[in-house]
Parts: C-alpha cells; structure tokens; sequence
C-alpha cells in the first residue's frame, strides 16, 4: 500500500469502508452492473431494490457507489438528475418510518447492573474467574455506555492508555477518533464518579479484577477466563447487552447499543437538560442528530440518582 493510499484509507472508518465494500459488490455481483455506471443504470438499480431494501440501505448504496466513481476519477452518475427524481419517487411510494433502539430505562439499568453483581459475587465465591470476569466487564462496560452515551465501536476502541479515573472523583476517556469527530482532532470525554451506578468504580473494578496495564479496556473472555489481546468487536456488544439483559429478568429483543446511548439521552432530557448541554456532553454537531435519540415519553416509576453528570 502506497503512502498516499494509506492516508486516504485512514480517512474512512473501518465500518465505512466495509459497508461501502459491499454496497459495490451487491451493484456489481448480484445486481449485474458495470463500473463506472452510467446514471441511467444507477436509476434502474434504485428501482429493481426499490421495495426490497430500506430507504437508508439505498442511499448507503448511492454513497458508496459516489465514492468509488470520485475516488476513480470518474463523474457521479448518481448526482444525475434522473437518479435523484427516481429515489424521491422511491421515498413517496415506500415510505418506511426509522426503527429505534428502545431506549435502556433507568431501572431497567439498575436491575441489570444488580444482576451482575450478584453473578460477580457468587462467581468469586465459587471460584469462576471466567465469569466473574465477563460480570465486572459486562457492567463497566454498560455503565459506561449509558453514563457516556458511547455508540458501540467507541467502547471497543477504548484504551488503557487513554482513560484516566479516580476513585470517588471521575473519569476521562480520550478517543483519537469518532464518529462526529470528523478532522480526526480527538476528543476527551468526562463524567464524574456517581454514589450509584457510578461508571468510574465499574472500570476501577473490571480494570483490577483483569489485571490489564494497556492496551483495549473491553476485551473477549473464554472458557477458561483467558482474555483476548484484541478489543471486543463493535458487533459483539449487542448479544452482550441482550445476554445479560435477559439473565436479569427483561425481555431484551428490542435492544440494541444505541440502547445505551438513546436511554442516557432520555433520561437527561426528562431530568431537565437543555437540549444544547445535552448535544454537548454526548457530542451531537446538529439538533436533528440529538431529537432522534430523545424519547419523548416520560419514564414509568424511574428511580432518580442522588446525583447525576453535569455536562463538562
């Protein structure tokens, strides 16, 4: 790889990438076209996949399939009038409300963090390091996801090296690049240590009990309570916040880790932030952004914190 492409595929996030991966090879394989295209091929891709996939599956598409005709210096076919007519049409005739996480309620997160600390003292009892591993794990990182509001692939990218806490006072967490983070400028994230539920004793705790110096914070665990010297891979925090929601007694189908982010996002807005703190402290560059995780209805029975972040 030469050093100009080297610079170009550091601009692009690995998700990216991979999806745009595939979005050229469903135009090419499955579908039959040709690269470069032409805007009258684009459009009628648009309309074979048109009641098949979602509207956002499609514009993902149109993206890579821009990118790749830029990046190889050919003009966009689908910034060509046609292809632009066609996807209105497609969103008029197909219209398809967006699918949300459901939103992780505040005592739903106190249920499923005292069930982890039941299993992580009967697994210390019994001598289960593998289990009382995944415990002290599983509850860091889901404290850490809701108190943050980290999306999925921020919580694997976490690093020793980068985190600081303090007992009793708070934690900061440095990510060289996110999602919003669009120069790739890095950003360091704070919140403070909690009387319950506190994020901070949950990593002190996890990073103790694995005895980990450096590298990922959130790593795999086998059978044998061996930890892996990757971080856990983004789509693995999914079945791991289901597995554990379900463990503690609460049907977890509709769960995903945008749960974490969109129940933080939640129970600030009902507990009286302002939406421009709230944009601030998760990270949100655009009001539209923040509203799609805000759930306009108020939680049922949800117990308050004696205290709560402040947005730093």
């Amino acid at each position: 790889m030469s050093e100009l492409d080297r610079y170009l595929q550091a601009a692009t996030r690995d998700n990216t990438r991979r999806s745009y991966r595939a979005a050229i090879e469903h135009f090419e394989v499955q579908w039959g076209g040709f690269l470069p295209a032409t805007a009258d091929s684009v459009a009628r891709y648009l309309v074979a996949y048109a009641a098949e996939l979602s509207i956002n599956t499609l514009k993902l598409r149109l993206s890579a399939l821009a990118q790749w005709h830029n990046s190889q210096g050919f003009a966009d076919p689908t910034k060509a009038p046609v292809v632009r007519q066609v996807f209105k049409g497609i969103r008029a005739v197909h219209p398809a409300q967006e699918k949300q996480a459901e939103p992780l309620q505040l005592q739903h997160l106190e249920r499923v963090i005292a069930w982890l600390d039941e299993a992580a003292t009967a697994a210390g009892v019994d001598g289960r390091q593998a289990d009382l591993l995944r415990a002290r794990r599983d509850r860091a990182l889901i404290l850490l996801g809701f108190w943050r509001g980290f999306r999925s692939d921020e919580l694997c990218r976490l690093q020793i090296e980068y985190v600081q806490a303090s007992a009793g006072s708070g934690i900061s967490l440095y990510l060289p690049r996110s999602k919003g983070d669009r120069d790739n400028l890095g950003r360091t994230f704070h919140t403070p240590a909690l009387l319950r539920l506190c994020p901070v004793q949950a990593y002190i705790e996890w990073i103790n009990t694995a005895a980990l110096v450096r590298g990922p914070v959130f790593r795999g665990i086998d059978r044998w309570g061996h930890l892996s010297e990757q971080g856990l891979h983004a789509n693995s925090v999914i079945p791991l916040l289901r597995q554990a929601l379900e463990r503690a007694g609460i049907a977890a189908e509709h769960y995903t880790s945008h749960s974490l982010r969109r129940g933080f996002a939640t129970w600030a807005h009902r507990s009286g932030w302002d939406l421009k703190s709230l944009m601030s402290y998760v990270g949100w560059k655009d009001m539209k952004s923040a509203m799609r995780y805000v759930d306009a209805n108020p939680f049922m029975g949800m117990a308050q914190l004696e205290e709560k972040p402040v947005p730093q």
